[in-house]
């Protein structure tokens, strides 16, 4: 899988770097705090996302403005700004209707987005997402106070001021991750952008227009949330009309790699958008010719009981075949059987 970037210019002359990849209708993605579009691409942290949604989805994307390959001067931050921005994204895309994601703070800009524009906006998902910024929620004195640790530490080669935020945003992450996480703080913003992005970020309030959006929304939310409070996620459901409310178990605020939270989240923005992943070209021919056997039983309907007495083999033995062909279909979660038979009795 291979990520086309290019480049746009926002109405205010910022230029705004987005790339697209994969495979299905298009979805577009808000732009959230702190990304950069070459580091993500092989991260440890971002990397499960990006291939989860490419296999069901053409995913647009983009660095917010002062981050990763976009302009390093920002100009105005603010609601207005990032929604004009995600609008020059979705032009130079060309996309016409689409799912629209918005992860974290991108979640306030794809609202905004939604309200202003229903007749472009499919559906919509919001993933750990707030109503009320920091400074709206009695937390001004912990802005300041990170605002402040962001401008004396964040440029230095020691991560250790960084690490505060690498700890909120992904308390179970690995050694591994969490060095990337330091690093890509680093390598995204200068320490006065992002000081000035989280102080904007912190005073969005998007109450008033989350209860206009018309368009049907999934609002999925973490219960152990360390950066923004699941009670956040909740108000947010209840504020737009007909949300459906997903709780995840996890105390991650970026879903993890191997986090069955991240599984359960891709698997019902599947349902909810009615798409199954795609296999990449050769995953077929990639299976064995045992494996070939078991689906072409399981696309006859057949159980695991009946395929084992079939092949002269055991009932753990065909779960472990099932498992490997799931993994090389790139197929999860309760509906990897019906969309494993399906494939393979369409291209088998």
């Amino acid at each position: 899988m291979q990520q086309d970037l290019r480049f746009c210019v926002a109405p205010d002359g910022v230029r705004l770097a987005w790339t697209s990849h994969g495979t299905g209708p298009p979805m577009v993605k808000a732009g959230n705090w702190l990304t950069h579009l070459e580091y993500d691409w092989e991260s440890p942290v971002w990397r499960s996302w990006l291939e989860g949604l490419g296999q069901s989805y053409k995913l647009v994307r983009y660095d917010d403005r002062g981050c990763g390959l976009s302009d390093r001067t920002v100009g105005e931050v603010s609601l207005p700004t990032w929604v004009t921005d995600l609008e020059a994204v979705v032009e130079a895309a060309g996309v016409e209707r689409f799912v629209l994601l918005g992860i974290s703070q991108g979640a306030t800009v794809a609202v905004a987005y939604a309200v202003r524009h229903p007749e472009r906006v499919e559906r919509m998902i919001l993933y750990g997402g707030y109503v009320l910024g920091r400074n709206h929620r009695g937390g001004h004195e912990m802005t300041e106070a990170l605002k402040a640790a962001v401008r004396v530490g964040w440029d230095t080669p020691n991560p250790a001021f960084r690490r505060m935020f690498t700890m909120r945003f992904l308390p179970g992450g690995t050694p591994d991750q969490m060095a990337w996480y330091d690093e890509l703080q680093r390598r995204t913003a200068s320490a006065e952008t992002a000081a000035r992005l989280y102080e904007a970020r912190s005073q969005v309030d998007v109450s008033e227009l989350a209860a206009q959006v018309r368009v049907p929304t999934l609002v999925a939310h973490a219960r152990g949330d360390g950066v923004v409070p699941f009670e956040q996620g909740r108000q947010l459901a209840s504020l737009i009309p007909g949300a459906q409310f997903l709780p995840l178990e996890s105390e991650n605020h970026l879903l993890l790699p191997g986090d069955p939270a991240l599984a359960v989240l891709l698997e019902e923005i599947r349902s909810f958008t009615g798409r199954q992943p795609v296999a990449e070209p050769g995953a077929i021919a990639e299976l064995s010719a045992r494996e070939r056997d078991v689906m072409a039983l399981v696309a006859q309907g057949r159980s695991n009981e009946q395929i084992a007495e079939e092949l002269f083999l055991s009932v753990r033995t065909v779960e472990r075949h099932l498992s490997n062909i799931y993994a090389k279909l790139r197929v999860s979660g309760k509906a990897a059987r019906a969309a494993a038979a399906a494939r393979f009795a369409h291209t088998g």
